[in-house]
């Protein structure tokens, strides 16, 4: 299978944090954020495989600055590495005063999908190519990610599974 560009997958995602989107600091709810992380990631992983995907991990999100009540949020995600049937996808979440301009980044994530057949099996995809210097940073280091993602599932699936008796 021919190899895309990540920049054929890049999207860019921006909407203004309004009242019902805010908890009662002033700041945007940390699941109305996850939600956006997850909608632009899958938008991402589709416009590389073009295939359904489906979650399958989301790697540790951290929230680093608050987007505040009448700050703009935009996200912009991009295909970092692929497996087989699996595509890796890394978010940057940034919030803009839109009365100053500032700029701040206020968190990112890697999230993983399959992409998956009409009968939800798993499906090939194509390899990405990385051209920027920040495309090869999240390329490369990608397999000790995927190597580490499934040392944790095999450790969670470990935990979950009754006492041997």
């Amino acid at each position: 299978m021919e190899g895309k560009p990540a920049r054929l997958s890049r999207t860019v995602m921006t909407d203004l944090v309004l009242p019902q989107d805010t908890n009662h600091y002033g700041t945007i709810f940390g699941g109305r954020v996850m939600a956006y992380v997850d909608k632009i990631a899958a938008i991402t992983a589709m416009r590389h495989a073009r295939k359904p995907v489906v979650t399958v991990s989301s790697d540790s999100f951290d929230f680093l600055a608050p987007v505040k009540l009448g700050e703009a949020i935009s996200l912009e995600a991009f295909v970092t590495y692929t497996h087989n049937t699996s595509i890796e996808v890394f978010v940057k979440i940034q919030s803009e005063n839109l009365m100053t301009g500032e700029v701040t980044t206020t968190g990112s994530s890697y999230l993983t999908f399959v992409a998956v057949d009409e009968n939800g099996e798993k499906n090939p995809v194509p390899p990405v190519i990385p051209e920027t210097d920040e495309e090869r940073m999240h390329f490369d280091t990608a397999p000790e990610r995927r190597r580490l993602r499934i040392e944790r599932k095999q450790e969670r699936t470990r935990r979950m599974l009754p006492p041997e008796t």
